[in-house]
């Protein structure tokens, strides 16, 4: 049976001397893999759409295994992503996140609206930082979790000094930071973009500004929580870490 829809390139795997097995998160299916023959070689019609990053429409003879991809046609090469070695660990770090993060076969529209358009901002040289930040943030729900980012998760207070409590799961003002010793102090402005970020649509972003040290703190707030709750391990996550430190080398300092 062949079947038609849209997709984005998450992940390919080479596969013999001209085959690839193309991991493609779609719009209808999720997260599908397929044998793409022949699109190692660059006169194959399938090279040009099983690029990572590539967001197309493609044509699939599903199967209860790998299926088969028949045809594709691009629609974003986001070439300019897998280009640009700062932007390709961003984008890879995310693509991996889906993929690790979701089941075979299990649709989510939403993340793939979410997924499209964090990878066209990163095209379009948003911050990667912050567009990072905000894909985590939007994919809290997808693995089970829910941290309360906008008042006091102990005493609901919505008004004064916050920091963010990993074991807590979520914000603690400064009345009831007795409560864990270990919480992240976090500015004025971390609390702000990380309360908006939680309830904001990524297709309402506009220009954002944000201060080293804000990006700062709002990247060690997601780290922590990632590795405390959600079990991922990422190699990805290595790679753009030491691309960070090579390309900003205060950070981490």
């Amino acid at each position: 049976m062949f079947n038609q829809g849209e997709g984005i390139v998450i992940r390919t795997t080479p596969y013999g001397e001209t085959n690839k097995i193309v991991t493609l998160f779609t719009r209808e299916w999720g997260k599908i893999g397929v044998m793409a023959r022949g699109a190692k070689k660059p006169s194959s019609k399938l090279s040009s759409c099983t690029q990572l990053f590539t967001v197309g429409s493609y044509l699939i003879q599903m199967s209860r295994g790998l299926g088969t991809l028949h045809q594709g046609e691009a629609s974003q090469s986001m070439r300019h992503l897998r280009e640009d070695i700062v932007l390709t660990a961003y984008a890879a770090y995310i693509v991996e996140l889906v993929e690790k993060a979701t089941d075979e076969r299990k649709p989510n529209p939403r993340l793939y609206e979410d997924l499209v358009l964090t990878l066209h901002y990163l095209q379009e040289e948003y911050d990667p930082d912050i567009m990072k930040v905000l894909f985590e943030i939007k994919m809290l729900p997808l693995l089970g979790l829910k941290p309360t980012l906008n008042e006091c998760v102990n005493c609901k207070e919505k008004q004064g000094q916050f920091g963010f409590s990993v074991r807590e799961n979520g914000f603690l003002c400064h009345r009831c930071f007795e409560i864990d010793p270990y919480y992240i102090p976090i500015s004025p402005s971390t609390t702000k973009l990380l309360s908006q970020f939680s309830r904001i649509k990524l297709e309402q972003i506009g220009s954002i500004n944000v201060k080293e040290s804000t990006k700062k703190e709002l990247n060690l707030v997601m780290e922590q929580y990632y590795e405390t709750y959600t079990g991922l391990y990422l190699k990805s996550k290595g790679v753009l870490d030491q691309i960070k430190r090579v390309w900003n080398p205060g950070e981490g300092s």
